[in-house]
């Protein structure tokens, strides 16, 4: 079968593997098989939700399948399944490899690679071993072990068609954290009067423009859903990745926002405050900051994914602090259950809350969890990174003023913020 004509496999097929997957993680019973390459063979996985080439493997190599239906085998592929011609493999009867003994003495990292160009896997950590195949870039893949050769060459273990593979340290990235940029409120220029010095306040050129870079850069924005994935160590995503997230529910971003995104076919969050959510939408006033109405959220909802900002809590105390650090556990979790409760028809699974003002501590950690939310963001900086406490996930700013160069910088796989990793000899 052509790479072209996997391409166009029918979705069907892809649900069933993605049923068949989750058979496996609960310990239902399957066939195990180990298979020879009788040719050099495309493999494909799904990647944040879409099926694509992620690799080839070379003639004659051996890897564990498990039957999938008449034309593929699936076999194990960083955090899920990848998939594989069936008339590019035949069965090994007697085999002198036995696959997978390494494994046993490994597990996931809570780290991962990133291939930034098609990257070379090998059977063992020496340069003139065999070559098991490649990976294709633009991938992160979860790493098992770090080790050093006989002849000082850095290797990171992986796990492919459950046996034990071998990826060069200077031929890849260490994984430095997904981020997930934060914005608010979004106006033209010449109509901005009020909030031009405010940091939370971008202009619709510089949002635009920020949006074409992430596209013509080729970046994938991400759902919550999908970064819940990346912190457990469940799915596969791409090294370019990015999660846009929306605070307020302000009505600029259904007018100025959600047409651009759109335009670039991104998705992203709003976090919206769901006692302000209006009953009719209201004529515009760039001068105020003015709520969505229930109409208005219910159209923007083919790019965002509608998630909870609290519904009484977005205010501060007479102290001039988050008035969500004054309240009991008990009052902010009947908060947050309320305001899950209010944003349930546009969304039956409200999972995730942004905090407001960035303000928690642990008794809002714990109302979170017990109302039933599985992530919680904050506006402390930094990336999410694997491993990561899900209840307080860093987030970016991007500025009105930032360049480009900027941006791209900010958002970049930077090797400075890896954490250094343990090395076997």
């Amino acid at each position: 079968m052509s790479f072209i004509s996997v391409l166009r496999l029918p979705i069907a097929l892809f649900l069933f593997a993605i049923g068949l997957t989750h058979a496996y993680a609960q310990g239902e019973s399957a066939s195990i098989i180990q298979v020879k390459l009788l040719r050099e063979s495309s493999i494909m996985a799904p990647v944040a939700g879409e099926v694509i080439n992620v690799g080839s493997l070379n003639k004659n190599v051996e890897l564990m399948v498990y039957p999938l239906n008449d034309d593929y085998y699936e076999f194990t592929f960083g955090n899920g399944r990848g998939l594989i011609d069936k008339d590019d493999l035949e069965p090994v009867q007697k085999s002198k490899k036995v696959l997978g003994l390494e494994l046993a003495d490994l597990q996931k990292l809570n780290q991962n690679l990133i291939t930034t160009r098609t990257t070379v896997l090998y059977n063992h950590p020496k340069a003139k071993s065999g070559v098991f195949g490649e990976l294709s870039e633009n991938l992160r893949y979860p790493i098992l072990g770090r080790l050093k050769g006989d002849d000082g060459v850095l290797w990171y273990e992986i796990n492919v068609g459950d046996d034990v593979k071998y990826v060069r340290a200077d031929d890849c990235e260490l994984d430095n954290g997904i981020p997930v940029l934060t914005y608010h409120h979004v106006l033209k220029d010449d109509e901005n009067r009020l909030f031009r010095n405010t940091s939370t306040t971008t202009s619709d050129t510089a949002f635009d423009a920020q949006m074409g870079y992430l596209k013509s850069a080729g970046y994938r924005t991400l759902s919550l859903a999908q970064l819940e994935g990346y912190l457990n160590n469940s799915v596969n995503l791409p090294a370019k990745a990015v999660v846009l997230t929306f605070d307020d529910g302000l009505k600029s971003v259904y007018r100025y926002a959600y047409p651009i995104l759109k335009k670039y076919g991104q998705q992203a969050t709003a976090f919206i405050i769901s006692s302000r959510v209006k009953h009719n939408p209201q004529p515009w006033d760039a001068n105020s900051l003015q709520f969505m109405s229930i109409s208005e959220i219910k159209q923007i909802q083919d790019v965002f994914d509608i998630q909870s900002h609290t519904h009484f809590l977005h205010r501060y105390s007479d102290d001039k602090r988050p008035v969500l650090l004054s309240r009991t556990e008990h009052n902010i979790q009947l908060d947050f259950e309320r305001s899950a409760r209010v944003l349930k028809p546009f969304n039956p699974k409200v999972l995730y809350v942004s905090y407001p003002f960035g303000g928690y501590n642990d008794k809002a950690i714990e109302a979170a969890r017990l109302a039933g939310y599985r992530l919680a963001v904050t506006t402390v900086r930094g990336k999410v990174k694997p491993g990561d406490n899900p209840y307080t996930l860093k987030r970016l700013y991007v500025l009105r003023t930032d360049s480009i160069d900027a941006m791209a910088e900010r958002i970049a796989n930077n090797r400075s913020d890896v954490k250094p990793m343990a090395v076997r000899q």
